[in-house]
């Protein structure tokens, strides 16, 4: 197949979705040209490795300034923010052109942000492949971002975020309910997302998928090479997320108190690209080290004794968890960041919920090395049977397959 991919922000080893499929799909055989968007020249370098795994990458800088235009125009209007953040005139003419240079067989669009985008190329007639009919245009929504919204504005532990969310929500859940009518497929990354999606938007029930989300099993291995340091919790994601920060508040000044007064000993070692002044606040304390962008999050991972996620509101599937178990790293989770995974808890990660739970749990994985290696064990296997990046390529495949053969469908 020949697949026009737009994303708008780079494909990357943090944005694992399309950086993930665009390489399983390209080792699938498949024609892959990416239109991308890139903030500054760390994620330029990213779109240059991109061009290495896929047949054309088109990347167009995006400045804040721009971002920040795009939302005090969207403000007074009825649209979400979000769906106007990433907005360029200049890439949606590059879209037409593309479309008018190349027949391609299905278009892959991204998140709310690159939402706008679709909607342009189910309106482009130049496009056309010669007879008579348009390519699909398959929205990946990746969440339910109302969904997020409302549990964000509840939640959220940062007063700015909870005033965004309580703007957004009700925007957001207007255009979702009239979003997935607009395109041939829509994907979310797990059943509670699609769930709510079709819950807003009933009569497109039936076009919308689950498209989880997956780990490269190979990168993110153990490695025996590396000795697990004795207490070392680990917490890892980008530190600039709201969801992020409130975790990492929540478990450092709520559930480590309960922790030290046990094991003073324990670190905890926040990982992750821009962390906010909240978290760089955190490691004011000798026993919390927060190291911001790292180049590779494996070793962290490896050594830590326990990977903590006590995620207290989100979205779809966590990479985070995931990365964690297919390193065979111990996954103490609370509920919300679990959900979407089919886990039997106690066997291959332990889910924990109240401040006290959550460090009586650490607690007892920081004890028992017997219990260290047999959650590894079992969350690796997990991970492999479950969330393999190319067996979610292949069922994406089956989805183009399937939207391709309804678009061509006689009368």
């Amino acid at each position: 197949m020949n697949v026009l991919y737009v994303v708008p922000y780079v494909p990357n080893l943090i944005r694992v979705r399309p950086y993930n499929l665009i390489r399983r799909l390209t080792d699938r055989g498949h024609r892959i040209t990416v239109v991308t968007q890139y903030t500054g020249e760390s994620e330029y370098a990213d779109v240059l490795a991109l061009r290495s795994h896929c047949e054309r990458v088109v990347a167009f800088p995006l400045s804040r300034l721009r971002s920040l235009w795009n939302c005090i125009v969207a403000m007074p209007g009825d649209e979400p923010l979000q769906f106007s953040y990433c907005w360029q005139p200049a890439l949606a003419d590059e879209l037409r052109t593309l479309r008018a240079q190349d027949a391609f067989d299905v278009m892959h669009v991204e998140h709310l942000r690159g939402a706008r985008y679709g909607l342009e190329l189910t309106r482009q007639a130049n496009g056309s492949n010669g007879n008579g009919h348009h390519p699909p245009v398959v929205w990946d929504s990746v969440d339910c971002i109302s969904l997020l919204f409302g549990r964000t504005a509840s939640k959220s532990k940062r007063r700015s975020s909870q005033m965004i969310a309580k703007l957004e929500k009700g925007r957001t859940e207007r255009l979702e309910a009239w979003l997935p009518l607009q395109f041939d497929h829509v994907l979310l990354t797990s059943a509670a997302d699609r769930a709510a999606l079709a819950e807003l938007s009933p009569s497109a029930s039936d076009t919308i998928s689950v498209l989880g989300n997956g780990v490269d099993v190979d990168y993110f291995a153990p490695n025996d090479e590396i000795a697990r340091e004795p207490a070392t919790i680990i917490l890892s994601g980008k530190m600039s997320y709201h969801a992020n920060v409130s975790m990492a508040l929540r478990f450092v000044h709520e559930i480590m108190p309960l922790v030290w007064a046990r094991r003073p000993e324990a670190r905890v070692v926040i990982v992750g690209k821009d962390p906010a002044h909240e978290i760089r606040v955190l490691a004011g304390n000798p026993a919390v080290t927060v190291t911001g962008t790292v180049n590779d999050i494996r070793p962290y991972l490896q050594r830590a004794t326990v990977a903590a996620v006590p995620l207290p509101y989100g979205a779809g599937i966590q990479n985070k968890v995931l990365e964690a178990m297919a390193c065979a790293t111990p996954v103490i989770a609370s509920p919300q960041a679990v959900a979407a995974l089919t886990i039997d808890p106690g066997r291959e990660l332990i889910v924990a919920d109240s401040a006290e739970d959550f460090a009586r749990a650490v607690l007892s994985v920081l004890d028992d090395k017997a219990t260290q290696r047999s959650l590894g064990e079992a969350g690796r296997a997990y991970v492999e049977r479950n969330h393999d990046w190319n067996n979610i390529a292949a069922y994406l495949e089956e989805i183009y397959h399937g939207v391709i053969a309804q678009e061509f469908q006689p009368g």
